[in-house]
């Protein structure tokens, strides 16, 4: 089988408003591909070092895939949240990107977007970091079946390192440059 590993970090996030943040991410793929080792999801720590709107995380990722086909190639789903000061947090940033398909290093940069209000009370209690709007189920962030419903806005940046390894690719007719 066809073997994919992905090592490196999610290293910052960049243009988001809120001043403590923190990052919930994972790796979405098809059904030909098998999890060998590592984590398909993470967490990373709040991060309250803020120097003009950017912060650093440094979350290490290891994950070694296997697959039989290149259906369902694996992409990076990420989810930013706010938190105050009385711990509560709520989300400010959704995106995904896919996972390079070239062996190497890489530095992913994900777009992210939230979800917004048309009210103007709405619009008042996010910007005094009391909360925004969650998604009901998170995997509409990253399938876009029902997310042309959705009223949303830009947010931030999410960047990732990655270094990616390819092994037996050629013995499945697949060239890599």
């Amino acid at each position: 089988m066809a073997e994919l590993h992905i090592i490196g970090e999610l290293s910052s996030v960049i243009g988001f408003e809120e001043p403590n943040l923190f990052c919930r991410w994972s790796v979405q793929f098809g059904s030909n591909w098998k999890v060998v080792e590592g984590h398909v999801e993470g967490q990373s720590c709040s991060s309250t070092a803020r120097i003009e709107q950017r912060s650093e995380f440094c979350t290490p990722i290891d994950l070694h895939l296997v697959t039989r086909g290149l259906q369902g190639w694996p992409k990076l789903h990420v989810e930013l949240y706010a938190v105050n000061a009385l711990r509560q947090y709520w989300p400010v940033g959704y995106g995904f990107g896919f996972v390079p398909a070239r062996p190497g290093h890489h530095r992913v940069q994900i777009a992210t977007w939230k979800v917004s209000s048309a009210r103007a009370a709405d619009a008042f209690r996010e910007r005094f970091h009391t909360g925004g709007f969650a998604l009901a189920k998170s995997d509409i962030a990253f399938s876009g079946i029902e997310r042309y419903k959705l009223l949303t806005k830009s947010a931030g940046t999410v960047e990732f390192e990655l270094m990616l390894v390819f092994k037996h690719f050629c013995e499945y007719g697949v060239e890599l440059y």
